[in-house]
């Protein structure tokens, strides 16, 4: 990803934002020098909302069986339907000190 970025606008600075997985922490991972990674907090979930998304689909299918790929489809497209509301949505991103 890192080469596609740089070639696309060569003279651009870039700044790259990563939750904190060693895959991106490679010790043979060579960063241009015109890209900064940035790694978020551990354990910051208000800083990647998406996060508070799959949390509660795990929840949800945790410790049970689907006798086929069809079946689990078809019950996390009911949960991202009964779970993604207004609301759910409003309330991912309603974190009190983004707003004082």
């Amino acid at each position: 990803m890192l080469e596609r970025t740089l070639k696309k606008n060569q003279k651009e600075y870039k700044v790259v934002i990563l939750d904190n997985g060693a895959f991106h922490k490679g010790k043979s991972l060579i960063i241009p020098k015109n890209i900064t990674l940035v790694f978020l907090p551990p354990y910051s979930p208000e800083l990647k909302p998406s996060e508070l998304v799959w949390l509660n689909m795990k929840r949800i299918t945790t410790n049970k069986i689907y006798k086929t790929m069809e079946e689990l489809k078809f019950k996390l497209d009911d949960i991202i339907k009964e779970l993604i509301t207004d609301e759910f949505i409003k309330n991912l991103f309603s974190f009190y000190y983004f707003f004082t």
